[in-house]
């Protein structure tokens, strides 16, 4: 009986989409690209002037750091040690970006050393910090050298926009991650009293960071449809560990049921680097 149950099982399962490619076609940023605006590339200082962040087509931010180096009239403005112009990471230093835009560490300059990006790194009892927006990718506010004093990254900042060169820097890195959701179509298990959906699994790829969620919905009518997850609402979600592993059903919800269907929940990285991808969706289910 067991065995027979089991054989009945396997040649039941239902192989629901047949290389498929579900993604968000969201393109790795490459660290050697920058992902600053050509126009809105521009930081102020009174002493030294424009500050490029575009010009040497490097400066990356990412959903951990700044890389690369800006160009200015005192020379390059290094960001992290290991792509400055001359890697030395003696003394390692970085811009941090704790992955919602808030930056925090040190750039390096050879002319005029260490420029703070924020007053708890340089544990200044005046509180200022570069900030990235969620919305818009704009930078804001100010960081410090004690050579040159206050640097702007956003007119804004000093009420000087419209009256004066705008300047600001900004860039297409976002905070948050991106997701998209599928619907399947409708899944006809052709037993008249109803089947029992036992697991569902995918296979693709998913980097470090992203998410793949399902829900399901089952019905003995082709028009009505709820979708949701392990505990029957639709707040929670099915998420197997990784490509190729199968997690159980809830079989409160979803036994002696002809008709299923499911949505699919795709999330990227925080930083909008790397999605994930799915090529099959594969539901067991049994009479």
């Amino acid at each position: 009986m067991n065995k027979e149950l089991k054989i009945l099982i396997l040649s039941t399962t239902l192989f629901l989409v047949a290389a498929i490619y579900y993604s968000l076609f969201i393109v790795p940023v490459a660290q050697a690209a920058t992902n600053i605006d050509s126009t809105y590339r521009w930081a102020w200082n009174d002493v030294i002037g424009w500050i490029d962040f575009y010009s040497t087509a490097n400066v990356n931010v990412t959903s951990t750091q700044l890389t690369g180096y800006a160009s200015s009239s005192i020379g390059f403005i290094a960001l992290d040690c290991a792509t400055a112009p001359s890697p030395n990471c003696v003394y390692p230093y970085k811009v941090s970006n704790e992955g919602n835009g808030n930056l925090s560490g040190w750039a390096w300059s050879d002319v005029i050393g260490w420029i703070s990006f924020d007053s708890a790194s340089a544990t200044s009892s005046y509180p200022y910090q570069v900030t990235i927006s969620s919305l818009n990718g704009d930078f804001s506010g100010w960081a410090w050298n004690d050579v040159v004093g206050w640097i702007s990254f956003n007119c804004a900042d000093i009420n000087n926009c419209g009256t004066a060169p705008n300047h600001k820097v900004k860039t297409s890195w976002q905070a948050g991650s991106s997701s998209g959701t599928l619907t399947s179509s409708i899944f006809d298990t052709q037993v008249a009293g109803g089947s029992a959906i036992n697991t569902i699994m995918w296979q693709g790829s998913k980097p470090s960071g992203s998410n793949v969620r399902f829900q399901i919905a089952s019905s003995n009518s082709t028009s009505t449809w709820n979708y949701i997850g392990p505990d029957g609402s639709n707040t929670t979600y099915y998420t197997p560990t990784d490509a190729g592993i199968p997690v159980q059903i809830n079989l409160a919800q979803h036994n002696n049921k002809r008709y299923f269907r499911y949505q699919i929940f795709l999330e990227s990285d925080a930083g909008r680097t790397v999605s994930p991808r799915v090529d099959d969706v594969i539901i067991n289910y049994s009479p």
